[in-house]
């Protein structure tokens, strides 16, 4: 991982190089998996607007993303359609399931969103590392544009997290718990086989 990308995105252990190899033999089912990504990202956000409507700022910066979200899953499944590939069943996401285990039970509301809006942070912090990846190595070269372009969006999606986390909290708060998360992410990283037919 490069010095710059650690530093911007936060991550502690970069993706097993092997794992790019892999996708290039499994293209149905890592579109599969992305699609599937996408449309959780939507309605998790969704979820959070939901459960959290006294923050003005959470309902007005996290709508524009529940949109463009729905619109990436859109996407996906076009490349599933170009290539007359379907779209397959949703498999268990052992990364994202470790991931909310991190979250801290019998705290506050604040400390309660404070946990979600990081998580998430975390996750688009790895897909945009890992869409980094595919725009410069995966064997499908008609994709590598395609995840160049979501690995920008991915970026913004994480940034806007950390940001939202930054505003509900004081800053040291919400750095320190980042930090945390950080960590404990790397530890689930190492810890999870190789599979190249996930996006995580």
């Amino acid at each position: 991982m490069k010095a710059e990308e650690k530093r911007v995105l936060g991550l502690e252990l970069p993706t097993d190089p092997r794992w790019v190899e892999l996708v290039g033999s499994n293209i149905e089912d890592i579109l599969t998996d992305h699609a599937y990504c996408e449309q959780k990202a939507a309605s998790t956000c969704i979820s959070i607007i939901i459960k959290h409507p006294e923050y003005p700022e959470i309902v007005e910066k996290l709508s524009p993303i529940v949109t463009e979200e729905w619109g990436h899953f859109r996407m996906v499944i076009k490349e599933l359609n170009k290539r007359g590939l379907k779209l397959g069943l949703a498999r268990k996401d052992e990364y994202v399931n470790e991931l909310m285990k991190i979250m801290r039970k019998g705290v506050s509301r604040q400390e309660n969103l404070l946990d979600k809006l990081l998580i998430n942070a975390m996750i688009e912090a790895r897909s945009c590392e890992r869409f980094r990846l595919l725009s410069q190595n995966i064997s499908d070269e008609s994709l590598r544009p395609f995840y160049y372009d979501l690995m920008i969006a991915e970026a913004g999606h994480y940034r806007l997290f950390i940001d939202l986390a930054e505003t509900i909290v004081d800053k040291e708060i919400a750095q320190k718990r980042w930090k945390e998360i950080i960590t404990e992410e790397a530890k689930i990283v190492s810890g999870l086989n190789v599979k190249g037919d996930r996006i995580h």
